[in-house]
């Protein structure tokens, strides 16, 4: 009988290296898409080739695997490739097709372990070796990218930044990866009263139409964001008067007429003891939005404070039933680059508590390196998100774009 192995196998670098000796003399580390891969054994070097142990590459992959225990086979899936490999035997097949093996699976201790080049590149991925390091890179892929649109000034315009050309000319620029726009167009005051203009910069621009002409003609989707942060008890007081919040919802429902939908920015809850109560109000202020935007076929997403923030104020599961999408900010943490780890444990928390496909990692640009931005990706892959948010257009430099282009598939 077979038996799932409801994760990847395993994988990397069958990379020979011209000095095998020094290679086995130290550990090998193995990396996709930068993040280190954690093991229960260590990775080993057999005739030139590095065999590492196939369950956690499996699951960084996102590959599902088979394993036939009577015939020593381990077959693996992911996106249309079938992978078979018998342990001890030179020959894998790819699709079907035999393929000759230099060094074949083994069992040690107790593990499996797989020739890594091989097994990385029958998927698909570029395999490198630094000269201690696998470094695995997966294959593009498509995803929701979304970027955020706010005020700026000639050195960080969020118009020349997407459309490639000073405003009010527009031609295709970036609009090949960036196909959802969120507009930081709008606040709201403790009385619900929509606002175009405010003290934090979320104001809307002259000729604001310009810029949804322009994304109509490239087929891009726009979002209408309102920003608002607790400073002053502003999102508390709006939240305790019903008469606030049905102002509020008639005027955002009103204004959404212009936009394919809805993003809430409510910063700063659930900071003090009394979070439980706020997370409660947020939560049912949401629910008023959402039935009232559902008849007018408007999205709605909800940019939201990471899980493992000081911000306790958001219920992921009760608002992740009602949005369409939820971005979690996973970032400002402290350090920057962003800590691996925090992002690491905001996402694996936010996947307990909504789908997946619900899910996409915001990454504050600013915070981060074109190295780091290439691990954020690596880590919206690895958790199988929708896509992740970029803050904000006009920050995005030409090394950014290079690393998105490197692991993002152009959308149709």
């Amino acid at each position: 009988m077979k038996k799932y192995i409801a994760v990847l196998t395993l994988l990397l670098v069958g990379v020979g290296f011209l000095n095998p000796g020094a290679a086995a003399a130290q550990e090998i580390g193995v990396f996709v898409d930068g993040l280190p891969v954690t093991f229960d054994s260590s990775p080993v070097l057999q005739g030139g080739r590095v065999l590492v142990p196939f369950s956690a590459i499996a699951e960084s992959l996102r590959a599902e695997v088979q394993w036939d225990p009577i015939s020593k086979k381990v077959t693996a899936y992911r996106e249309g490739r079938i992978v078979e490999l018998q342990i001890g035997n030179r020959t894998a097949w790819i699709n079907g097709r035999p393929v000759f093996l230099d060094q074949p699976p083994t069992i040690i201790k107790g593990r499996t372990l797989i020739p890594a080049r091989f097994f990385a590149e029958s998927l698909n991925c570029r395999v490198d070796w630094d000269g201690r390091n696998v470094l695995i890179t997966s294959p593009r892929q498509k995803m929701t990218v979304v970027g955020f649109y706010a005020l700026g000034d000639s050195r960080t315009s969020s118009w020349t930044n997407l459309f490639g050309r000073p405003y009010p000319n527009f031609e295709p620029g970036n609009t090949d990866i960036i196909g959802n726009l969120a507009l930081g167009w709008y606040s709201v005051d403790a009385n619900g009263n929509l606002l175009t203009g405010s003290t934090t910069g979320w104001r809307r621009p002259e000729g604001w139409e310009r810029v949804l002409e322009a994304a109509d003609t490239l087929g891009l989707q726009y979002e209408m964001v309102i920003h608002v942060t607790e400073k002053d008890n502003t999102i508390t007081r709006l939240m305790a008067s019903r008469e606030a919040v049905d102002n509020f919802v008639a005027a955002v429902v009103a204004e959404s007429q212009y936009y394919h939908g809805v993003n809430l920015d409510f910063e700063g809850l659930g900071l003090g003891n009394d979070y439980l109560t706020e997370r409660q109000m947020f939560t049912a202020l949401v629910s008023h939005l959402h039935s009232a935007l559902q008849p007018a076929g408007k999205t709605l997403t909800l940019t939201l404070h990471a899980p493992n923030s000081s911000y306790r104020g958001y219920d992921y599961a009760a608002l992740g039933a009602m949005a369409d999408r939820i971005i979690v900010m996973a970032y400002d943490y402290g350090p920057r680059p962003e800590p691996d780890h925090m992002v690491i444990q905001a996402v694996e928390t936010a996947v307990r508590e909504v789908p997946k496909d619900k899910l996409i990692l915001g990454i504050s640009l600013p915070s981060e390196t074109a190295e780091s931005l290439a691990k954020r990706i690596g880590i919206a892959k690895k958790y199988g998100l929708n896509g992740i948010a970029l803050w904000r257009l006009g920050l995005v430099g030409e090394q950014h774009w290079q690393v998105i282009r490197a692991a993002i598939l152009p959308r149709s």
